[in-house]
C-alpha cells in the first residue's frame, strides 16, 4: 500500500488505498482499489499508469470503475477529518479556520432500571455543537450544528460519566465540523487554482440564527477545535467515489 500511494498520489490527493490478495482462482498476485477525491486525477491517474512497470516488474492494468446503471450508492458526507484534509490540500494550513460557538449540554435521563432490589438511572449523554467554518480568503463562511449523544448504563458512575460526556463532545465537534463543510463547494481548475462557493441547497434553519441567539439556547464558553482529539470520533467516511 506504501509503494501504491507513493505512485498514485502524484496525480492528486487520496481518499483511501487499499490492496489485497487475489482470489486463488485468479491465480498469486495483488489488485487494489484507489480512491481520488477528483474524478480528473483519477483519470489522468489511470492514463499515466495502465501498462506501465511502477515498482514492480510487470506491467499494472489500471482502470477507472464505474457502477451498474440502475443502482444508486446513499452519499454520506465526509467525516470531519477527511473534509480537513481536503481543506489543507486545497486552500492551504492557512486558507480556512474553524471555531466552536457554543457545546452546551443538553442530556437528561431516559429512565429507571430495577436489579437485584437496586435502582440504577439509566442517563443519556447529549452535547449540542455549532461550529462556524470561515474561509477568508474567498470571503465564505458556514455552520454546521450537530448533536452527539451516547447511553451511560450506570449513571451514579461518576468516570463512566465523564468517560462518555468526552466521547459524545468529540463526536458533536466532529459531526458539526463536517455539517458546516458540506455547505462549501470546492471548484478545482484544470490550471490547479480553485474556487469556492456556498453550497445553498445544503442550508439549515439555524443558519439563519445570529451567533448571540445560538449561544443564547446555552451559554458556554468557546472552546478550541484542538482540544479536542477528532481521530477516535464514530462517523462515516463515505463520499466521494471516484476509483481506480
Amino acid at each position: 500500500q506504501h509503494y501504491l500511494f507513493s505512485a498514485f498520489s502524484k496525480f492528486g490527493l487520496l481518499y483511501s488505498v487499499r490492496a489485497r490478495r487475489n482470489a486463488a482462482v485468479a491465480g498469486p498476485g495483488y489488485y487494489a482499489v484507489i480512491k481520488f477525491y477528483s474524478a480528473g486525477d483519477a483519470s489522468r491517474a489511470q492514463r499515466a499508469c495502465n501498462g506501465q512497470r511502477l515498482f514492480q516488474k510487470s506491467p499494472l492494468k489500471v482502470c477507472v470503475c464505474t457502477k451498474q446503471k440502475g443502482f444508486q450508492q446513499q452519499v454520506l458526507a465526509l467525516n470531519s477529518n477527511k473534509c480537513q484534509e481536503l481543506a489543507n490540500h486545497y486552500l492551504g494550513f492557512n486558507g480556512w479556520s474553524s471555531r466552536i460557538i457554543t457545546l452546551q449540554n443538553v442530556s437528561g435521563f431516559d429512565g429507571e432500571n430495577e436489579e437485584l432490589g437496586k435502582t440504577l438511572q439509566k442517563r443519556s449523554v447529549k452535547y449540542l455543537c455549532a461550529v462556524e467554518v470561515t474561509l477568508p480568503s474567498h470571503g465564505v463562511r458556514t455552520r454546521g450544528v450537530a448533536l452527539g449523544e451516547a447511553d451511560v448504563e450506570n449513571g451514579e458512575d461518576p468516570l463512566e460519566i465523564v468517560t462518555a460526556t468526552r466521547r459524545v463532545q468529540k463526536l458533536a465537534v466532529g459531526k458539526a465540523l463536517s455539517s458546516a463543510f458540506q455547505k462549501i463547494l470546492l471548484i478545482v481548475l484544470e490550471n490547479g487554482k480553485v474556487a469556492v462557493e456556498y453550497n445553498s441547497s445544503q442550508e439549515e434553519p439555524t443558519d439563519a440564527l445570529t451567533e448571540e441567539e445560538l449561544k443564547g439556547l446555552v451559554q458556554v464558553n468557546e472552546l478550541s477545535l484542538e482540544q479536542f482529539d477528532l481521530e477516535e470520533e464514530v462517523l462515516s467516511d463515505l463520499s466521494f467515489d471516484d476509483e481506480l
